[in-house]
């Protein structure tokens, strides 16, 4: 099948301007599947640099794209001062300069600031995906207004008639990142409870061991019907059903496995596998406007796939059991890394196997 788009994926950048050439981030990411990337909040002098190091063959990963950092509403000293057109028209260029192709409208306290973002970006040719903060009202208006898309579950489920039409017929991307969803408990927690991550040999093949077992051996006990993000996924399946699109977002809570949780939480939610893994492939594709090249396995398209060992049809599951990986036309072992076509390159240790 096509290699996983995630389009809402933080990869950890440095932010002291030191460039590791091996990121064992990206190594997870590959190993699963995830062959594109979006992170729609990261260092701007950290993110493109690794961006042009994998397009160069310099870094092994999936494709990187990002806005930069993020046009940050809140008071802080990173905050982003938009009071009018020419205010967003400024930073908008800066970023598009460095090469961001969207931008991430985030907390903009008043609804003409964050018209003024669509705007600029309108006039400049770049997408803008806003975050509404875990705030319905914010989330309806962003639709209104013609953002490209929706980060982050609107936290009220179900979503009814009037907004699904909304969201359907606008055409508005959403990305539920139902790992961490909002509204309730977070869907990651579901799969700590219920799975013992720590022993998933490919995830602590390419993650250090004290990432996993913080995050895995000291797990909150939930009853099943208090598990909110299946809420959420049933909106995110009524949307796709009404016309709309969902695409997959992991939020870099768990690399590379992280991705297959959502596609497994979307199928919670009803979606049959086959829509959630168009969810995890071509309309991320589609959301990113990369749909020309990758999201399908199409004559013509870049060669990014990933081979099982058991069919995702039968069970979302499956999607676990990944064999190969290719990225660009290199193909991976998903096991230990090496490269195996077109020629043969072992992976160097990381630094916990020295």
């Amino acid at each position: 099948m096509p290699g996983l788009v995630d389009v809402h994926a933080h990869m950890g950048y440095s932010t002291l301007d030191i460039i590791p050439e091996k990121q064992w981030l990206y190594y997870a990411n590959l190993a699963y599947g995830v062959t594109t990337t979006h992170d729609p909040s990261a260092s701007t002098q950290s993110v493109f640099a690794q961006s042009e190091m994998v397009k160069a063959g310099l870094m092994t990963g999936p494709r990187v794209f990002s806005t930069g950092y993020i046009l940050y509403g809140a008071e802080n000293q990173e905050k982003t001062v938009v009071n009018n057109l020419d205010d967003a028209k400024g930073h908008l260029a800066r970023l598009k300069s460095v090469g961001a192709f969207s931008v991430k409208s985030y907390n903009q306290p008043r609804r003409n600031q964050r018209q003024q973002i669509i705007k600029a970006a309108r006039d400049l040719h770049i997408m803008v995906v806003p975050e509404g903060g875990s705030t319905y009202f914010y989330n309806m208006t962003e639709i209104l207004d013609g953002h490209t898309g929706i980060e982050h579950a609107v936290p009220v489920a179900p979503l009814y008639k009037d907004a699904l039409t909304l969201f359907a017929r606008s055409q508005t991307g959403y990305t539920p990142t139902l790992i961490v969803g909002y509204g309730g408990i977070w869907g990651e927690n579901y799969w700590y409870q219920k799975t013992n991550v720590w022993e998933n040999q490919r995830l602590l093949r390419f993650t250090p061991q004290g990432v996993i077992d913080a995050r895995s051996r000291r797990r909150m006990m939930v009853p099943d019907d208090d598990f909110y993000h299946v809420e959420l996924a049933k909106s995110a399946r009524d949307l796709v059903r009404a016309g709309g699109r969902v695409q997959l977002g992991a939020h870099g809570q768990l690399q590379g496995l992280g991705a297959h949780w959502e596609l497994w939480m979307l199928e919670q939610g009803g979606m049959t596998p086959m829509e959630a893994i168009r969810c995890g492939t071509l309309y991320g594709a589609w959301y990113l406007g990369l749909d020309k090249e990758v999201g399908s396995l199409e004559a013509g398209k870049l060669a990014d796939l990933m081979v099982m060992d058991r069919n995702p049809l039968e069970s979302i599951r499956n999607t676990e059991s990944i064999r190969y990986v290719m990225i660009n036309g290199a193909l991976f072992e998903t096991d230990n890394m090496n490269q195996v076509y077109p020629e043969q390159k072992p992976r160097e240790k990381f630094f916990w196997e020295r």
